[in-house]
C-alpha cells in the first residue's frame, strides 16, 4: 500500500468524491470483505459490493485474497493507498496556471504554484512507481511569528536574496548529466488546526 496515491483520471476523481465510496476507502486501510464492510458502514452487502466494484475498476482498491466461506468465495480487498490526493490534471482544461499571472505577492498565484506542485510531484510518483525507481525530494515545513507586517516583508526580502545566492552558487546550466529541479518557497498565514505549535520540520526523502 502506498502512503499517498495521486488521482489523475477525472472519472476516478469523481468516484473517490462520492461520500459512501470515500467511507469505504477509509475503511479499507485495513483489508476487508464486502460482508465486513457492510457491518462497519451500516449498509446492505449488495450495495457495498456495487461500490467496491466501482472503486476496483478505477484502481482505488485492489484484491488481497480470495477465501472460501461455505459455498461462497469471499473477496478480501484493500485500498491502494492510505490517503489520496486529486491532481489538477483531473481538471486539465481549468487547472491553475502560474504563468498566467506571475505575481509572487498574490495568494491566487501561490495557490496556482501549489496546484502545479501537486500535479508535478504526482506525475513523478506515478512514473517512479511504475518504473520501480525513487525520487529525491526535499521539503521544509514550519511556522514563524512576525511582530509586524514590516518584519514579514523584510524577512521575505532577505529570504529571496538568500535563495537567489544559493541558486547562483549551485545552478550549472552546462553540467553534463545534470538534471533540472523546481524550487518552491512559500509564506502564508497559518490556519490553526492544532493548539500545539509544531517545530520546523525539514526532510530529504527519496520515493
Amino acid at each position: 500500500m502506498l502512503e499517498v496515491a495521486v488521482i489523475e483520471d477525472p472519472s476516478a476523481a469523481v468516484v473517490s468524491l462520492d461520500p459512501i465510496r470515500a467511507r469505504l476507502l477509509a475503511s479499507l486501510a485495513d483489508p476487508g470483505s464486502a460482508t465486513m464492510l457492510a457491518a462497519r458502514v451500516g449498509l446492505p452487502r449488495q450495495k457495498v459490493n456495487y461500490h467496491l466494484r466501482t472503486l476496483e475498476q478505477h484502481g482505488l482498491i485492489q484484491l488481497v485474497e480470495e477465501r472460501r466461506k461455505g459455498n461462497v468465495m469471499e473477496r478480501v480487498l484493500r485500498a491502494t493507498a492510505a490517503s489520496y490526493v486529486i491532481s489538477p490534471t483531473a481538471l486539465a482544461a481549468v487547472q491553475p496556471d502560474p504563468y498566467r499571472s506571475p505575481d509572487r505577492l498574490s495568494a491566487f498565484w501561490l495557490l496556482a504554484v501549489a496546484a502545479r506542485l501537486v500535479r508535478d510531484v504526482g506525475q513523478l510518483i506515478v512514473g517512479a512507481t511504475k518504473a520501480g525507481k525513487r525520487i529525491a525530494t526535499f521539503a521544509m515545513d514550519g511556522e514563524i511569528r512576525f511582530a509586524s507586517a514590516g518584519d514579514r516583508a523584510a524577512f521575505a526580502e532577505e529570504l529571496a536574496h538568500a535563495v537567489a545566492g544559493l541558486v547562483a552558487k549551485y545552478h550549472d546550466v552546462d553540467a553534463p548529466g545534470g538534471r533540472d529541479h523546481r524550487l518552491v518557497v512559500a509564506i502564508h498565514p497559518t490556519v490553526k488546526t492544532d493548539p500545539i505549535d509544531a517545530p520546523v520540520q525539514t526532510g530529504t526523502k527519496e520515493l
